[in-house]
C-alpha cells in the first residue's frame, strides 16, 4: 500500500508527466543560453587582442630591424683593383712529346775478349778518347812483334836484293818478291794494331756514363754491353700536332718545353725537322725540336708539353688572372663604377658582376675576348667578400702574384 501512496502521490505525479516537465527544462535552457554566448564572445574579444598585438609586434620588429639597418650600412669593403688594357697575346700550338737524348748508346766490344781492366766509375763523365775497358791483348801484341820482326827482315833483304839488281847480280823478279814480303808484313803489323786498339775501348764521346755492367775477369763477346753513355748537353724533343696545324709550322719556330718535373720553369728549343708523312692512324704530324738542356736537367725519356710559339694577337684586353672569377656559370669580374658622391663629395663606388669570355692565360695574366673595355677597373683581390651592387674602396695594395718557382707539395 505504500507503493500505491507514493505512485498515486500528487507531486510525483508531476514529476513523472512529460507536459508538466517541459516548462522546467526549457527555463533553465534561457537561463544557460545567454551565458554561452557572453563566454564565446569573451573568449573571441581575448583572441583577437591576442592577435593584435601580435602583429603589432612583428610590425614593430619589423620596421625596428630596417630602421637598425638603415642607419647602419656596413663599411666598403676593401679591394685591389686594376685597370684593364691591351696587348699583345702570345698564342701557342701545345703539343705532347717526350725527351731523347741527341748522342746516347750503349758501350760494346768489337771483338771479344776477357776484362783485365776497368777505367770508369758508374755514373762518371768522361770526353771523348777516354779509355772504359782493356781486354785481353796480349796474344795480339805477340803477333805484333811476329810482324814487325818479319817487316824488319823483308826490309833487310829488299834492301840487299835491290843493290844485287843494280849490279845485275840478281833478278829483278826476286825483288819484287822481297817488295811483297815487306807489304805483307807491313799489312799485318796494322791489322793486328788494329785489333789491338779494338781491345782498348773508349768512349766515342762526350757525356755520362750509366750502371756498369761487366767486371775484371768476365768474357765479353762481340756486341755485349758494358755501359750506356749520353750526352746530356742537348736534347730532341719529339711531340705531335694535328695536321692542320701545317700551315702554321716551319723549321726554326721557338718552341717552350716545359716538364712535370719542373714546374713553373720554361725550356726554349727550336723546331729542327719536321716529319714529312702524316700518321695514318692519328692524323698527326711529328715534330722534331733540338733545346739546350742547362745543368743537365731533363733526362731522356721524360715526358714533356712542347708549345709552339704562333704570331701573337695584337691589341687584345689583358687582366690580371686574379681578376677572373670562375664559376658553374662561367667567368665574370667585378666592374669598379662611380655610384654618386657622399656627403664629404668623394666618389661612391660600386661594383658591378660582369660575364667575360676569357682566351689565353700566361705568366699571370688572362685575355678577355669579350664582354670588357679597355681602360675600365676590375677588381683584382678580395672577390670573396663581394656581391652585385656591393659598395668598395680600393686600396693602394698591389694584386697577389704568383710565386716565381712555385715548389711542389
Amino acid at each position: 500500500m505504500d507503493g500505491e501512496r507514493v505512485a498515486n502521490s500528487p507531486s510525483r505525479a508531476l514529476i513523472h508527466e512529460p507536459a508538466l516537465r517541459r516548462p522546467l527544462d526549457g527555463g533553465r535552457a534561457r537561463v544557460e543560453r545567454p551565458r554561452t554566448i557572453r563566454w564565446m564572445l569573451i573568449m573571441g574579444l581575448v583572441l583577437a587582442v591576442a592577435l593584435g598585438a601580435l602583429y603589432g609586434f612583428n610590425r614593430f620588429r619589423e620596421q625596428a630591424i630596417a630602421t637598425y639597418f638603415a642607419n647602419n650600412k656596413p663599411p666598403p669593403a676593401q679591394i685591389s683593383a686594376a685597370a684593364a688594357k691591351t696587348e699583345d697575346v702570345p698564342r701557342f700550338a701545345p703539343g705532347i712529346g717526350s725527351a731523347v737524348a741527341v748522342h746516347q748508346v750503349t758501350i760494346n766490344p768489337e771483338v771479344g775478349g776477357r776484362v783485365t781492366r776497368i777505367f770508369f766509375e758508374p755514373g762518371a763523365t768522361v770526353k771523348a778518347g777516354d779509355p772504359l775497358v782493356q781486354l785481353n791483348d796480349a796474344p795480339e801484341r805477340g803477333d805484333l812483334a811476329d810482324y814487325e820482326a818479319q817487316a824488319r827482315w823483308a826490309q833487310a833483304t829488299l834492301q840487299r836484293s835491290s843493290q844485287l839488281a843494280q849490279r845485275q847480280f840478281e833478278a829483278r823478279e826476286t825483288v819484287d818478291q822481297k817488295q811483297s814480303q815487306l807489304d805483307q808484313a807491313r799489312a799485318q803489323i796494322i791489322k793486328t794494331e788494329a785489333v789491338i786498339a779494338q781491345k782498348l775501348i773508349r768512349a766515342p764521346f762526350s757525356g755520362q756514363l750509366g750502371m756498369r755492367q761487366v767486371e775484371v775477369g768476365q768474357y765479353l763477346t762481340p756486341g755485349a754491353p758494358i755501359a750506356t753513355l749520353t750526352d746530356l748537353s742537348m736534347l730532341y724533343i719529339n711531340f705531335t700536332l694535328p695536321s692542320q696545324m701545317r700551315p702554321k709550322i716551319s723549321v726554326g719556330q721557338r718552341v717552350n718545353v716545359t716538364a712535370d718535373a719542373f714546374p713553373g720553369r720554361t725550356f726554349p728549343a727550336q723546331i729542327t725537322t719536321i716529319e714529312p708523312q702524316v700518321s695514318a692512324d692519328t692524323r698527326t704530324m711529328a715534330i722534331q725540336a733540338t733545346m739546350p738542356n742547362p745543368g743537365n736537367a731533363l733526362l731522356p725519356g721524360m715526358f714533356v708539353n712542347a708549345a709552339v710559339a704562333l704570331p701573337q694577337q695584337r691589341d687584345i684586353v689583358v687582366l690580371p688572372e686574379t681578376a677572373v672569377d670562375n664559376t658553374l656559370y662561367g667567368d665574370s669580374v667585378y666592374v669598379v663604377r662611380e655610384d654618386g658622391k657622399d656627403t664629404k663629395g668623394n666618389p661612391i663606388l660600386k661594383v658591378a658582376r660582369t660575364s667575360v669570355k676569357t682566351g689565353a692565360r700566361w705568366d699571370g695574366k688572362v685575355a678577355i675576348l669579350s664582354g670588357l673595355e679597355p681602360g675600365q677597373r676590375v677588381v683584382t683581390a678580395g672577390q670573396v667578400k663581394l656581391q652585385d651592387g656591393a659598395r668598395v674602396t680600393v686600396t693602394g695594395s698591389p694584386a697577389p702574384q704568383p710565386p716565381a718557382n712555385p715548389t711542389p707539395n
